[in-house]
């Protein structure tokens, strides 16, 4: 079971990746538009004012369109195989959903307490929104991804189901969309009747989670940071920062669509955005990697400083500019755990520190993100509250510095640089595996293709793969038999910075390029190497 949440945990993150290139783009062309900033040159009159316009509705297009997104997405990551395929037959049953559900409510809309008369575009609590044209109900993204998964299921079970010969129009994609046809229609007279309630049961949550406060924000920090290693993070951030936890469409977009008007605003931002407490963990990727690796760094043996350095500079660099911490925090997660608990912690008591003295924002990635979304659009009224989180994120930064070289002296835990100096041996080379495996000179310049090899074979061959799927920075892969999967090491042959395991599941902590790495290693899964 902890698998398959793991697996439909990494399918969700597929279209997350699509958010913080338009979250940029949103942020620099709602700055470039803001007279405060720019002066009369953002005159509504001006060329300037309409290019940057054009720019910042483009922007809007991943944000409007969440639902689609997540529709289109858990099939790449989640469907056994046809991937393309299954995203269309996804959408597809998407929309056929909300057809239904518009004629349904069209007719009885009173009968369930929803007045379908009103335009949801220009009343806000309506219980309404349109989806590619159809006046709907919003289940937002909550709905997009319940569907999706159930299309999914009708895809790996059906897709490849042979029909008799005179009916073999209708097999593979088309068989699963027939039934996913039938399969709405209950499904679509079940959501008018219930979906009202969850409707009324997800504004109690939000007024739950902002009244929540300094104790909310710790215990949503804590969970964010402690559950990385299993993957569940995203069932804890997603909700808050795309779906209704706390705003109707989302942290995110509610920051975005109302930037400028915080911007021009000198009241507190706490005041006017208190759920942005609940999008602070990005300081979390900024200010405890400093610490942490001076902490290594000095606890280090001599002899071993440069090579720890040379490891730590580009993780630290990583996690402050994009926002990916996890590469730094399983080189001390594996020879540490307890330091990774400790860290946990120390981030939810940093976040509440900050929400309590009055941080708030949209502060979910790294140094780049933070800047062209709070720091630079909103210093000239708001530059108290970001020399309150600079202090605050100084003063943590000396605390992660003392507190884990005591730990790690205290201890002796075998951080980078204090390990036994056997235990960095390879099992092999990636030369000596391709020239075994691959036999192919092309495949020697493809240094997705060696890692794939590497990970391929370390897992225990072709014939040990049941499917596999990727996060941000983790090859997650779900094995017939564990017990033929190698020790760490030979993952680290190809480039990986440890392995998490849970029975047959294993991630696989790649880094940034794991995308183009899985698609190697489909290729070779394809190919039959074992």
């Amino acid at each position: 079971m902890m698998q398959k949440v793991q697996r439909f945990g990494g399918a969700m993150f597929t279209p997350v990746l699509l958010f913080a290139f338009s979250g940029l783009i949103l942020a620099l062309s709602i700055m470039l538009t803001n007279p405060m900033i720019v002066g009369g040159i953002a005159d509504t009159s001006t060329f300037w004012y309409k290019f940057w316009t054009i720019i910042q509705n483009g922007g809007w297009t991943v944000f409007n369109q969440m639902e689609l997104l997540f529709v289109v997405g858990l099939p790449i990551g989640l469907a056994k195989e046809a991937n393309g395929r299954a995203a269309m037959e996804s959408i597809v049953v998407y929309l056929t959903f909300n057809y239904f559900v518009s004629t349904i409510l069209g007719f009885w809309g009173k009968t369930f307490g929803i007045n379908f008369n009103v335009d949801p575009t220009q009343v806000q609590g309506t219980g309404l929104k349109m989806i590619a044209g159809i006046k709907t109900l919003d289940t937002s993204v909550l709905g997009a991804i319940v569907l999706s998964a159930i299309v999914v299921w009708l895809h790996n079970r059906y897709f490849n189901v042979k029909l008799p010969e005179w009916l073999g129009v209708f097999q593979g994609s088309t068989f699963v969309v027939m039934l996913g046809f039938f399969v709405m229609l209950p499904v679509s007279l079940l959501a008018c009747w219930l979906w009202p309630m969850v409707q009324h049961g997800i504004s109690s949550l939000q007024v739950f989670m902002a009244s929540s406060g300094v104790i909310g924000v710790f215990i949503y920090s804590f969970l964010e940071r402690v559950l990385i290693p299993t993957g569940l993070h995203h069932f804890i951030y997603l909700p808050f920062m795309y779906g209704p936890a706390v705003t109707p469409d989302g942290i995110i977009k509610a920051w975005l669509t109302n930037m400028q008007s915080f911007a021009e605003s000198t009241k507190p931002l706490k005041e006017l955005f208190p759920a942005g407490g609940f999008a602070l963990f990005g300081n979390d990727k900024i200010w405890p990697p400093i610490g942490i690796a001076a902490a290594f760094y000095v606890t280090a043996k001599p002899e071993k400083r440069k090579k720890v350095l040379a490891l730590l500079i580009p993780a630290v660099l990583t996690a402050i500019m994009a926002g990916i911490t996890e590469p730094f925090e399983f080189t001390f997660l594996f020879a540490a755990p307890v330091l990774f608990i400790v860290h946990a912690l120390l981030c939810g008591i940093m976040d509440a520190a900050m929400y309590f003295f009055g941080v708030v924002g949209s502060m979910d990635s790294g140094l780049i993100d933070m800047a062209t979304k709070n720091w630079i659009p909103l210093f000239a009224n708001h530059w108290t509250t970001y020399v309150t989180q600079w202090i605050i994120g100084l003063i943590f930064i000396v605390i992660y510095f003392f507190l884990f070289r005591f730990l790690i002296v205290k201890f002796n835990f075998a951080t980078p640089g204090r390990e036994a100096d056997d235990e960095e041996t390879q099992l092999y080379t990636k030369a000596d595996y391709k020239n075994k495996k691959a036999g192919d000179k092309a495949a020697g310049t493809n240094r997705y293709m060696e890692s794939a090899a590497v990970y391929l074979d370390a897992l225990g061959g072709f014939d040990n793969i049941q499917d596999v799927t990727n996060c941000a920075t983790r090859l997650r892969v779900t094995v017939k038999d564990e017990a033929l999967v190698q020790p760490d090491a030979a993952f680290k042959a190809g480039g990986a910075h440890g392995v998490v395991r849970h029975g047959k599941a294993f991630q696989v902590i790649v880094g940034l390029s794991v995308p183009q790495v899985r698609e190697e290693f489909e290729k070779l899964m394809k190919k039959g190497i074992q």
